[in-house]
């Protein structure tokens, strides 16, 4: 019987190929179908990319204006998904709201025609639309409030912040929120992208494959990272606290939140961007004092982790962007949701093309030829 060497967390096993996104860790390099992170948050919209990570190139100028008013006219939301969102607890975390509403989607559109490019297609275009809408409305919804339609007027992000906050947003600060979503939007085989090409191998519909990775998003040694980043920065509450918290977690052998990744060795490509955009909204809206604390806490963890590749990855700065336009930490992960569907169904499209069901084997570490014992002898 062959052996097989077990590998904690299927490290370094490839589980797919796939020409969605590349990363380089050691060089610090993020592309999307071979272009580099750097240049589409510069130039692209986060719709251009997800068409671009879904369809395989980017749209001309034709295709992308029908994929926007495509999206444009799906944001609106059955009015029963309403109804039983309403009845979600108050104090229910949002992505299990989110993970609730995304498989509930599959109940109304429930036609698996996966050899057609139009179920496709409309089912893309569906989930990208009616995400963010889900998302705001629960956070209304939750307040006691009625949620918000959605703006035809409005771009993507902006829509959403309208959504979000009753109000329409700067301009400034819709234009960081859709880069942020660019930044989020894949990520190679991470673990909510392995859980949604896991589901879209057994040929279920599409809201599953993205309710299955929401749920798994939501852990927090992923999307729920940024979270507790925040957490920890209003802990240490000082500048000069940041040295001996970071020393006796270092001594305690615990995690610092937002540092360290399983790929990257240098500091994350995105969190170089995400850095430069808290910047940006800091010299327009007024600086946070817990950004001081964060650029502290950078500089003594590579004075004590450089060494060992240990470096700020994308939820050190994204929740303090996203605090900054006023959105609350817990529905920071939402929002990574918002961003990754994208890739999500990008990952769904290209596992459907060349499909075999997820069939890993394991290493039984049980007993063998255990005798039953009767029920009046136990």
């Amino acid at each position: 019987m062959m052996v097989c060497e077990y590998k904690p967390g299927l490290e370094g096993i490839p589980a797919a190929q796939s020409s969605i996104s590349y990363v380089d860790g050691q060089k610090g390099i993020l592309e999307y179908r071979g272009i580099r992170i750097e240049e589409l948050a510069a130039k692209s919209t986060f719709l251009e990319t997800a068409y671009l990570l879904i369809w395989g190139e980017l749209p001309s100028k034709e295709e992308l204006k029908a994929f926007e008013e495509e999206v444009r006219l799906h944001r609106r939301i059955k009015y029963r998904i309403r109804d039983m969102m309403k009845s979600f607890p108050e104090s229910g975390h949002p992505m299990d709201a989110l993970q609730a509403s995304a498989a509930a989607l599959g109940l109304f559109y429930s036609l698996r025609d996966l050899h057609n490019p139009a179920y496709i297609r409309d089912s893309v275009v569906r989930l990208i639309a009616t995400i963010p809408t889900m998302v705001a409305a629960f956070q209304l919804m939750r307040k006691g409030n009625d949620p918000v339609k959605p703006r035809d007027d409005l771009d993507y992000s902006a829509n959403f912040l309208y959504m979000l906050n009753e109000k329409e947003p700067d301009a400034l600060a819709a234009k960081i929120f859709d880069i942020c979503l660019i930044l989020h939007v894949e990520h190679t085989m991470n673990a909510s992208t392995f859980s949604a090409r896991v589901t879209a191998s057994t040929l279920t519909d599409p809201y599953a494959v993205v309710a299955s990775a929401v749920g798994t998003l939501g852990g927090p040694l992923h999307g729920g990272a940024n979270e507790e980043v925040i957490q920890m920065l209003e802990e240490i509450g000082s500048v000069e606290n940041v040295r001996p918290y970071v020393e006796e977690r270092l001594q305690n052998k615990q995690k610092l939140m937002g540092f360290g990744h399983r790929v990257y060795k240098v500091k994350d490509p995105r969190a170089i961007i995400l850095q430069e955009l808290a910047e940006q909204l800091f010299d327009k809206f007024g600086g946070d004092k817990y950004y001081d604390i964060a650029q502290e806490m950078e500089r003594v963890v590579e004075e004590k982790l450089g060494h060992k590749g240990i470096y700020p990855n994308v939820d050190f700065y994204s929740g303090l962007v996203y605090r900054k336009m006023g959105i609350p930490t817990d529905l920071f992960t939402p929002i990574f949701a918002i961003a990754r569907v994208a890739g999500w169904l990008a990952h769904w499209k290209e596992q459907l093309a060349e499909n075999r069901i997820f069939r890993p084997t394991q290493v039984y570490n049980g007993k063998h030829e255990v005798p039953y014992t009767p029920l009046e002898q136990r």
